[in-house]
């Protein structure tokens, strides 16, 4: 399959995406093709309680351990000829510290149709429902799971972790700017992780 992994899991609904959107995620799988926005964080927040999952998410590489505003921000996105994932790295350079990097990878879950898994270390990975909301990527926590040896065990980490959403619209001021917003929240403890920003796609 040679389409890129968001038109994959959309099929016909990949055309209801804004045309900043779609340039942004054109990269075909089993190729070279890589993209790099940049852009800044208006916000990077988690609870302070949250502190206590941080020895957690820097063991598998899967929270942002610092907080702040405006805060600069890359986006290395990648596939890779030997196969059909898209590649993150996302890097936040907050004031002061070295940058820091949160990798991960999506892959499309085909018998699911529009899902896709994020994986970050050591297999734990999150399935997201994926779906095109006027104009918007928009993304939907279906819970976690930890792939080894071939199988794929869902993991009750939501009742720690809450429930993430996640979108990337087009910007109605510039052709070639997106914002995007991530939230993690818990049903009793409300807001556990958020970050929001805004983005340029470059031409050529």
């Amino acid at each position: 399959m040679t389409q890129p992994v968001f038109q994959q899991a959309l099929g016909p609904a990949w055309e209801r995406l804004g045309e900043v959107i779609r340039r942004h995620y054109a990269m075909a799988p089993f190729s070279d093709d890589c993209v790099c926005v940049r852009g800044t964080m208006n916000e990077v927040h988690h609870a302070p309680w949250a502190a206590l999952l941080m020895p957690f998410g820097r063991l598998f590489g899967a929270l942002v351990p610092y907080t702040g505003t405006d805060v600069p921000i890359e986006v290395h996105y990648r596939c890779h000829p030997d196969d059909a994932n898209l590649y993150w790295d996302r890097v936040f350079h907050f004031a002061g510290r070295k940058p820091f990097h949160f990798r991960s990878h999506m892959e499309h879950a085909a018998a699911q149709g529009a899902e896709v898994i994020e994986y970050v270390r050591f297999g734990i990975g999150m399935r997201l429902a994926v779906s095109a909301e006027d104009g918007a990527l928009v993304f939907r926590d279906k819970g976690y799971i930890w792939r080894v040896a071939g199988l794929s065990i869902p993991l009750p980490l939501g009742l720690f972790m809450g429930t993430a959403y996640v979108e990337e619209r087009p910007d109605p001021s510039s052709p070639d700017h997106f914002t995007m917003k991530m939230l993690l929240r818990h049903r009793w403890f409300g807001d556990v992780f958020r970050y929001s920003g805004r983005f340029q796609l470059p031409r050529g």
